[in-house]
């Protein structure tokens, strides 16, 4: 549900929590659908399988269905190259909905800020426990907060208890 104090990109993010990876050789249609929708020019190669890294398609999907401009974005399925999208934002003035990118043994990381405890961050992201969920990363293996250019951040930062989220530690 999007709320005053969020914007349309993190509402429909949250329209999609639950949304689970293919079992085995199988892949989702709803997640290789958001594939078709972007095109290589958005996500920098030919996506065809749900079991390559997709929280970079996660996303970009929800982005465009909140009508940002992509353009710019080279490699939209790379996580670190959200890194340098948008524009940077403090770790003091996080609104929910900023992308934040984390790196991770073997590559990196990008979800959605819902809100923070003390040592993380929680995100709403694809490709969580293979699914798009709301997860608790360590705010150490955060290496970009960033926001849409030319879009006014609403909200501020979201204080919250653990609450029974999960901890991730590895989000391939």
């Amino acid at each position: 549900m999007t709320t005053a104090s969020e914007p349309a990109w993190l509402g429909h993010a949250r329209s999609l929590l639950g949304t689970r990876e293919a079992a085995g050789a199988a892949n989702s249609p709803t997640i290789l659908g958001w594939a078709k929708l972007l095109g290589t020019k958005v996500l920098g190669m030919v996506y065809n399988a749900d079991s390559v890294p997709w929280c970079g398609l996660f996303v970009a999907n929800c982005l465009r269905a909140a009508g940002i401009d992509l353009s710019g974005m080279k490699v939209a399925v790379r996580a670190k190259e959200w890194a340098t999208w948008g524009s940077n934002l403090s770790p003091l003035v996080l609104a929910p909905g900023a992308i934040l990118v984390f790196d991770r043994e073997g590559g990196g990381h990008v979800a959605f800020y819902v809100g923070e405890d003390r040592s993380y961050y929680h995100v709403l992201g694809g490709n969580q426990g293979d699914k798009v969920s709301i997860m608790r990363l360590e705010k150490s293996r955060c290496i970009a907060r960033r926001w849409p250019r030319g879009v006014p951040v609403i909200g501020k930062p979201v204080k919250l208890t653990a609450g029974g989220v999960p901890v991730s530690s590895n989000e391939a």
